[in-house]
């Protein structure tokens, strides 16, 4: 059978909807009116049989993520859908090929989405690298933590809100995979409070943005979404004002990074998971991948690598990667000392598995000791974290 791969058009969002609502178990509900079309910076792909029935979908979003302190363009998937009675027949492969391509061709140069199953996507050269992860912690145990006198706390006023963006941006530019917040694809949601600490300067220096569950009994909660101070005292203040809930909200929920500084104000034994959603990567293309990012300032070498990639061949081979004063190219050409597959140089370059944990998994081999250090040295860091799903 053949089947057409091609952008939907206005007319043809219901069809999208229908498909991914029953895919994701929301079809009692009604198609939103600004599902009419695509929005700004999202493209849907859809694969049509002969009969023009769609039966498989994907959606394209522009985006950025911090990588070395440097926004990299990249095509975040969602809505990844495909009709029940044909799956396992390669439909998702060829919609999410074409939308490779077509990332590629607007200047996306990696890929991150949300994976519901794992496998699929490791099939075409997604590899996980990292976790959005919320805490379930006792709201009793923020309340012993003391708040720094010093720092004020206060809702968030619309005046606020670009110094809010700001304390954001400048954490994630010193993350690794965070989500640029300005990008076309991003929607803000909505919270019941956001809180700023103020320092004694008159500074903000802190946020908090949370929702109030329902309920004032056992049940009650607090969901925190971001909770980022820019000093200790911020931190402890506002983590000292989500005790203050405790009440009538016993258990808090907070989305945290692995090496988040709430930690050092939070015994690991007192959080549990509440929800873990694992994301993947890949390079889309390699070049301005490497060229897009950026590198450690005091670090200059150079490797051979060999690119192994069916799914991209358009950076299929040799290449040697050039590393100086914080920025890298691959230049073609060569001996192809260090081979990496596609699930590979997803995981190097996110700086979520060194170059001996890549050999042991089979996405790495060749290379001496001195390849893997300065491999290991170059996307060393911050481990892969992003606190927004999409």
């Amino acid at each position: 059978m053949t089947y057409e791969v091609r952008p939907l058009g206005p007319g043809e969002q219901q069809l999208a909807w229908d498909l991914g609502s029953l895919t994701f178990g929301y079809h009692e509900r009604p198609m939103p009116e600004g599902w009419l079309s695509d929005s700004p910076g999202r493209r849907t792909l859809g694969v049509f049989d002969p009969a023009g029935r769609l039966v498989a979908k994907a959606v394209d979003r522009e985006q950025g993520q911090w990588f070395g302190g440097r926004i990299v363009p990249t095509s975040g998937v969602a809505g990844v859908a495909t009709a029940a009675e044909l799956r396992g027949r390669g439909l998702g492969r060829l919609v999410l090929t074409r939308l490779l391509q077509d990332a590629r061709g607007r200047g996306a140069v990696i890929s991150t989405l949300f994976d519901t199953t794992p496998g699929p996507y490791r099939a075409l050269g997604w590899e996980e690298v990292g976790a959005l992860v919320y805490y379930r912690v006792p709201t009793r145990v923020l309340a012993e933590i003391r708040p720094d006198p010093a720092t004020v706390l206060r809702p968030a006023t619309e005046a606020d809100l670009p110094a809010v963006d700001a304390i954001y941006r400048e954490v994630a530019r010193t993350g690794t995979a965070m989500m640029d917040r300005a990008g076309p694809a991003f929607v803000a949601a909505d919270h019941d409070g956001c809180t700023v600490a103020v320092d004694d300067t008159g500074t903000i220096v802190g946020y908090a943005r949370w929702n109030r569950g329902p309920g004032y009994d056992a049940s009650g909660r607090l969901t925190v979404d971001d909770l980022i101070g820019l000093t200790p005292e911020a931190t402890r203040t506002l983590l000292a004002m989500l005790g203050g809930w405790a009440s009538v909200a016993p258990t808090v929920v907070i989305r945290l990074g692995a090496a988040d500084p709430v930690w050092s104000l939070l015994a690991r034994g007192d959080a549990s998971p509440e929800s873990t959603q694992p994301w993947m990567l890949r390079v889309v293309d390699a070049p301005a991948a490497v060229a897009a990012r950026g590198w450690p300032r005091h670090l200059a070498g150079e490797v051979d690598l060999e690119l192994i990639d069916e799914v991209c061949p358009w950076h299929q081979g040799r290449y040697r990667l050039v590393l100086a004063s914080g920025t890298g190219r691959l230049e073609p050409g060569g001996a192809g000392t260090v081979r990496l597959t596609p699930r590979g140089l997803a995981a190097w370059y996110a700086g979520a598995a060194t170059p001996q944990q890549l050999r042991r998994s089979g996405f790495l081999s060749g290379g001496t000791a001195d390849t893997d250090e300065l491999l290991r040295t170059a996307t060393a860091g911050p481990a892969p974290t992003l606190h927004d799903y999409f």
